[in-house]
């Protein structure tokens, strides 16, 4: 039984990161902390690394402390919750950095409706260089809208 409940939990945790890719975009990388995202909307740099990369990093942090207090302290929920976190990044760094920004050349020919409705809603966001105006949603998982024909 508890394989069941660990099971929901991971898959939950997953779906709620859709949430926090969101409300962090929206409220902390396009407002308090946008000196940390511009770089990504603006490419004004020759660098592969942006600024922007650092939330990325905070959200290995807390998987990884997840990880650690299932491991180390008796924290039985810390490995589902550290699965999902770590999951939804690493499906959200093969959609975001990989397809669409192409970070590194991978997926390059796929055409299918959910890669036309992917960066079709990513384009929207980024047709927005500055603070305000863009467009911000979930990756894995934006409106419904861009997947029309």
């Amino acid at each position: 039984m508890k394989i069941v409940l660990w099971i929901t939990i991971f898959l939950a945790v997953f779906c709620f990161m859709e949430f926090m890719a969101w409300f962090t975009h929206k409220y902390v990388m396009h407002g308090f902390l946008w000196s940390l995202h511009k770089d990504h909307h603006k490419k004004d740099h020759g660098s592969w690394w942006e600024r922007n990369d650092l939330f990325f990093i905070f959200y290995a942090g807390v998987s990884i402390a997840c990880f650690i207090g299932w491991r180390h302290y008796g924290f039985w929920a810390g490995l589902p919750l550290g699965l999902g976190i770590f999951a939804y990044g690493v499906a959200y760094f093969t959609v975001h950095d990989i397809f669409i920004h192409q970070r590194f050349k991978l997926f390059r020919n796929a055409n299918n409706w959910y890669s036309r409705g992917i960066r079709r809603a990513h384009k929207v966001h980024h047709k927005s260089l500055g603070k305000h105006k863009g467009e911000c949603f979930g990756m894995l998982f934006p409106p419904l809208k861009y997947f029309k024909k």
